[in-house]
């Protein structure tokens, strides 16, 4: 019979993300090798902490949920850092790129990447939709982390399809495969409101409905999405996708930057939910999206990412600062979104964007044992009065300590344990030759 290890890690400010948002200031945590087993405050215990078979000295850290990012395209590592001033560069040269250069073993390669880049910064759970999703799915796969993962629908050819939307087919063997996995979960994804007929739309979320998974696109991100909806149909996008009838509980629609007060109201209605951008949707110039309003709503709302060529960095401290500032600054009110909630936007919030909430995003008894250390003895976490507080405005992914996904623990005094950062780093460039002479043709406008 196979030993079933238990870990024990105490010595932490704990924050449970629960219902009742519960914080222990002595904080533990016990839990095997799939579930929490308890969650609790040292100083209540009668008979003192609980057996198990490792022990870890939190060090006065904070521990928290694994965090959830809901939005990204995680493969897009080998565009980072290129063109970010670059007007419309979408249509002008990502595309493009995208077309003449992305192989199934760059996808790898970036993907194994990506990850190492969301464990060390504390995400436990990432949303990705991508072409080639199935070595995205791989690389997640062999890395640990927690998934939702969707193949690509749009209506043009791409690096894995000579047929506008031969993503559908791609997409069906995709979930198909995949389907009862443990971590890696997937979805339907076509790309956007705009670049796929009302009829692929559709088909996408029969997809959806047919194998009971989840259906993302962007929605209401782009100026000229707006006005092509306003132009040819007197709609909004969200109304559009409404009456198209592809609205429901399993619908995650990314940016949400241009919403009015009766498309808050659809999303509502239909129990469709939001993921906001804000690192992505800033740098662009985009907009800001209205996310106070739609919590008031009752719409679910998770943080992402969005690629690492959209918002540059893939971890989700980023994302709580900024999506603080920024509301704080759209309403101008100082006490809109305070701390405690934008840190449940990325824990619980993820979660419920998911339909997950039953087995991640909160640290409870009975959930998967998805857990992210911060460590507070970096110059930029004292003094600490607040742990909410300092996770959203002080620190950062280097502060990130340990991560353990499913009981597993993959990240540990700031390494991570099963995978080397530099090696991955030269498998990607090793890769990226190609990759970096079709980028040469748009030097111009990098």
């Amino acid at each position: 019979m196979v030993k079933i290890v238990k870990t024990r890690i105490e010595n932490v400010t704990l924050l449970t993300m629960d219902s009742r948002n519960r914080v222990y200031e002595d904080g533990y945590i016990l839990f095997d090798e799939n579930q929490i087993l308890e969650a609790g405050d040292r100083r209540s215990l009668i008979h003192g902490l609980p057996d198990a078979d490792v022990r870890i000295d939190g060090k006065n850290g904070i521990l928290m949920p694994g965090m959830i990012n809901v939005h990204s395209h995680i493969p897009m590592i080998p565009f980072r850092s290129m063109g970010d001033d670059c007007p419309d560069r979408l249509r002008r040269f990502l595309f493009p790129l995208e077309l003449e250069a992305m192989t199934p073993e760059l996808v790898y390669a970036a993907s194994r990447y990506a990850v190492c880049e969301l464990l060390l910064a504390g995400v436990t759970t990432v949303l990705d939709m991508y072409y080639f999703e199935d070595q995205v799915a791989r690389a997640c796969d062999e890395m640990g982390i927690r998934a939702w993962l969707g193949e690509t629908v749009i209506g043009q050819e791409t690096c894995d399809s000579k047929e506008p939307y031969g993503g559908l087919a791609i997409c069906e063997d995709f979930i198909k495969k995949w389907q009862g996995h443990d971590r890696i979960h997937p979805m339907a994804a076509p790309h956007a409101t705009n670049t796929n007929s009302p009829e692929m739309l559709k088909a996408a979320f029969e997809l959806a409905e047919k194998y009971g998974v989840l259906y993302t696109l962007h929605a209401s991100e782009m100026d000229y999405e707006m006005s092509h909806f306003r132009e040819n149909y007197g709609q909004t996008p969200i109304a559009f996708l409404h009456d198209l009838g592809v609205l429901s509980e399993r619908t995650i629609a990314a940016h949400c930057i241009h919403m009015t007060d009766d498309d808050i109201r659809l999303l509502a209605k239909t129990g469709a939910k939001a993921a906001h951008c804000i690192g992505s949707n800033s740098k662009a110039g985009k907009g800001i999206s209205p996310v106070l309003d739609m919590k008031k709503a009752g719409v679910e709302v998770g943080l992402g990412t969005d690629g690492p060529s959209s918002g540059n960095t893939l971890d989700l401290f980023t994302q709580f600062k900024m999506t603080a500032c920024f509301q704080k600054t759209k309403y101008h009110d100082r006490s809109a979104f305070p701390a405690k909630e934008i840190v449940e936007l990325g824990t619980m919030g993820g979660a419920r964007v998911l339909g997950a909430e039953r087995e991640i995003g909160s640290l409870e008894p009975g959930k998967r044992a998805d857990l992210t250390l911060v460590e507070t003895s970096s110059a930029n976490m004292f003094p600490l009065y607040n742990p909410y507080s300092a996770l959203v405005y002080s620190a950062n992914a280097s502060n990130v300590d340990s991560v353990w996904v499913q009981g597993k623990q993959l990240v540990g005094e700031k390494r991570l344990l099963y995978a080397d950062i530099s090696t991955e780093r030269s498998r990607l460039n090793e890769r990226m030759g190609r990759f970096l002479e079709q980028a040469q043709k748009y030097q111009e406008i990098l």
